[in-house]
């Protein structure tokens, strides 16, 4: 059985509900990670396009700081980071996270809640994040998890237990 711990960014509260779902069913830790400058309700607007998530969403190389002090992670052998997808993609702090992040020899699995996208992009984007920091660490399908049923089969297929 492999340690896991799940680490998650939720602006509302519906990220933080299903990551601790899966950290229970997994029975694994759970850390919540916070933007050094947190979001407020104008700053979470997509539909204008100068708030500042449309601003950062669209800055493609651009990283948004996380003012956590993360847990030592050596004793774990699986990392699973959840989010909610904002423009097809995990919020910019994401990258930053995993910036921070000593995943060598270590497998990475990210889950999203999203009103309306799939998990594609997202998952391109963790790929592509890891390959910039040159972690040798495997990365699993990710997935959409916005209800019990999808959460389920997701972590089925992980096959984490």
């Amino acid at each position: 059985m492999s340690k896991s711990i799940v680490f998650y960014f939720s602006a509302t509260n519906t990220t933080k509900q299903r990551a601790e779902k899966v950290a229970q069913k997994l029975g694994a830790d759970l850390f919540e990670i916070h933007a050094a400058k947190p979001y407020s309700v104008a700053d979470l607007d997509w539909h204008d396009p100068q708030s500042r998530t449309s601003i950062e969403q669209h800055q493609h190389a651009s990283r948004v700081a996380i003012k956590d002090d993360l847990p030592d992670i050596s004793s774990y052998d699986t990392v699973l980071i959840g989010f909610p997808i904002w423009w097809g993609i995990p919020p910019r702090l994401i990258a930053d996270l995993i910036d921070h992040l000593p995943l060598d020899g270590k497998q990475l699995a990210g889950f999203a809640t999203s009103g309306s996208s799939g998990f594609d992009r997202a998952q391109s984007y963790l790929e592509r994040t890891v390959k910039e920091n040159n972690a040798a660490v495997q990365v699993l399908p990710g997935a959409v998890l916005n209800n019990d049923a999808q959460m389920d089969a997701w972590l089925k297929q992980l096959n984490l237990n």
